[in-house]
C-alpha cells in the first residue's frame, strides 16, 4: 500500500512539473535583404542578377516600376506575366546585361517594351506557368 501511494505521489509530481515546463518557441529568421537595383528587373531565381531589356514583358511594371521578382514579389495574387526566355543565361543567353544600379536607357520604355515577344509565362517566383 505503501508503495502504491508513493508510485501516486511521484506520478503528480511528475505531471505538475511537465505542465510547469515553459514552452520552447520556435523561431526562423532569413534575411534575404534587399531587392537588386536593375533597370529592366532582374531574374526570378538566385543569385538575382539584372535582367535585358526585353526579357519581361510590360504586365512586370506599373508606372515604369518593376514589380519584383522572386523573394521580393510584389505582384497580385494569381499573377502570371510572360518573358521572353531567349534572355535567360540558363537557356543560353551570353547577351549584355544591366549592371545593380544602372540607369535605364530613357529611349526603352519598360511600359512598352518595343517589339517584345514572350515566349513563356511565369509568376513571380521562379515558376514557369504556361509556355505560348
Amino acid at each position: 500500500m505503501r508503495g502504491s501511494t508513493y508510485l501516486a505521489f511521484a506520478g503528480a509530481l511528475a505531471l505538475s512539473l511537465l505542465g510547469a515546463a515553459p514552452r520552447a518557441q520556435a523561431q526562423i529568421s532569413i534575411s534575404i535583404g534587399v531587392p537588386p537595383v536593375c533597370p529592366y528587373g532582374y531574374y526570378d531565381y538566385p543569385p538575382y542578377p539584372c535582367a535585358p531589356y526585353g526579357y519581361y514583358g510590360p504586365e512586370w511594371f506599373v508606372s515604369g516600376v518593376f514589380i519584383g521578382a522572386g523573394p521580393w514579389f510584389h505582384g497580385p495574387p494569381g499573377f502570371h506575366g510572360q518573358v521572353n526566355n531567349h534572355f535567360d543565361p540558363r537557356r543560353g543567353y551570353r547577351g549584355p546585361r544591366p549592371k545593380p544600379g544602372a540607369q535605364r536607357d530613357p529611349r526603352r520604355s519598360v511600359a512598352r517594351v518595343a517589339h517584345f515577344k514572350g515566349n513563356e509565362t511565369r509568376d513571380g517566383r521562379g515558376h514557369t506557368t504556361s509556355k505560348r
